[in-house]
């Protein structure tokens, strides 16, 4: 994506020194990563992360303890031990990372650096989904204990071609020694290289300094960045933010949709709260047969499937007034169309009235998981179809967010390669 005007209108990209774990001191790289704290299914993921590695990265960034405050004292407190063990070390030079996953066919490559920050109105670092307060609060009470991005930022801009600016560098990199080298459990290998040489930081620099970005994935680290970044004000290191950025021309990143599991809405009684507002109909199983069949009606419209008892059922063809009542008409006709849009405004906040909070919603990136955590707790899997990244895109274009947690971009950077120290 390409912005007028001249490089202090575009993507800054800086190296700084990596923090990394250093390979002797831990069981091996693949079992002290982690997904995306967002990915990670709580309590259960948290817990087999743990025990995968004692020095595993899911202890910062899903610490374990009774009270926030308690949280994050504690990340910090193991931070510093683990800095101080030599069980994380900085690189002596400052770098920016190319980053690369791999499995089968899929490819993906990036440059991972600290990236100034700006509002969404600059134009420059695009956002699509709205936020949640609270989990802006609790990230930030985090990365303010810490004093550290632990995770990477997914960002994704249009680059001209392969043999140009930062994509030339990034190819050019793949072809060295990686610095690390490791295979995660989901059969992913994820390599990583650091670029230190002069001539191509600056080509990084000028290819980037007249392009904008779009948020892929971490809508809510990017909002604590800017929040943390107004509490300590300027210059300091906390203008920059830890980001991925992938160049989607060279390399087109997939979308898959966020699920939701309701905690506390029997399937029946959602079920029933959809007489006349929706068509209703009972849909085979399993649950790939039944997510097919969710495919193909998401070609035609709104399109839902809900489970929580063993029964799928698929809901469509929304009622035109209850779409007119409850959908805000001073948004484009895309976004009103959203499967996202229809969900929160006509179902969630309408006809079930459940709350969009953490001890009502859990939003689920994988289906299965979705399904297995609704049967647990005796509520409803509501599993969505993606949306297409064209779609998402013009939108952010227009200034325009989606309800959050309306797209998972992937693959997602693995957690625990590169982290950045902010002292």
């Amino acid at each position: 994506m390409t912005t007028p005007g001249n490089a202090e209108h575009g993507l800054r990209l800086i190296p700084f020194h990596g923090l990394r774990y250093v390979p002797e001191r831990v069981g091996s790289l693949s079992a002290v990563t982690s997904p995306p704290y967002d990915v990670v299914v709580r309590p259960d993921g948290v817990d087999y992360l743990e025990s995968a590695d004692p020095h595993n990265i899911v202890r910062l960034i899903l610490p374990q303890a009774e009270t926030p405050a308690a949280r994050n004292e504690q990340a910090a407190r193991t931070l510093h031990d683990w800095l101080a063990e030599g069980v994380l070390s900085a690189d002596p030079d400052a770098a920016l990372y190319v980053y690369e996953q791999r499995k089968g066919s899929l490819l993906q490559r990036g440059v991972v650096g600290a990236l100034a920050l700006s509002t969404a109105d600059a134009g420059i670092v695009l956002p699509h989904e709205d936020v949640m307060p609270d989990v802006v609060t609790d990230r930030a009470g985090l990365m303010r204990a810490t004093s550290a991005n632990l995770e990477p930022l997914l960002l994704t801009y249009r680059g001209d071609g392969p043999g140009t600016g930062a994509a030339a560098v990034v190819e050019a990199a793949a072809t060295r020694t990686p610095l690390l080298s490791t295979v995660t459990e989901d059969g992913f290998l994820h390599r990583l290289w650091a670029v230190t040489d002069p001539a191509e930081l600056a080509a990084v620099a000028a290819d980037l300094g007249h392009r904008q970005a779009l948020i892929a994935d971490g809508h809510h680290r990017w909002a604590t960045y800017l929040r943390l970044q107004e509490e300590h004000g300027s210059p300091t290191p906390w203008d920059f933010g830890l980001v991925l950025l992938v160049d989607t021309a060279r390399y087109p990143l997939q979308v898959r949709a966020i699920h939701r599991m309701l905690r506390r809405l029997p399937l029946a009684d959602a079920l029933a709260a959809l007489e006349g507002n929706f068509r209703v109909r009972p849909v085979d199983g399993p649950l790939p047969l039944a997510l097919e069949v969710l495919a193909d009606a998401s070609e035609r419209g709104n399109a839902f499937l809900l489970t929580g008892d063993g029964t799928f059922h698929l809901v469509t063809d929304p009622d035109p007034e209850l779409i007119a009542r409850t959908v805000r008409r001073d948004r484009p006709e895309a976004w009103r169309r959203l499967d996202a849009t229809v969900l929160h405004a006509s179902l969630l906040d309408t006809l079930w009235q459940v709350p969009d909070a953490p001890d009502h919603i859990t939003y689920i990136h994988d289906a299965p998981a979705t399904v297995a955590m609704a049967e647990r707790h005796g509520g409803t899997a509501v599993l969505l179809h993606p949306v297409r990244e064209d779609v998402v895109r013009d939108l952010a274009r227009q200034g325009v967010t989606m309800p959050r947690k309306s797209t998972s971009f992937g693959p997602k950077p693995a957690t625990g390669l590169v982290l950045r120290s902010l002292d």
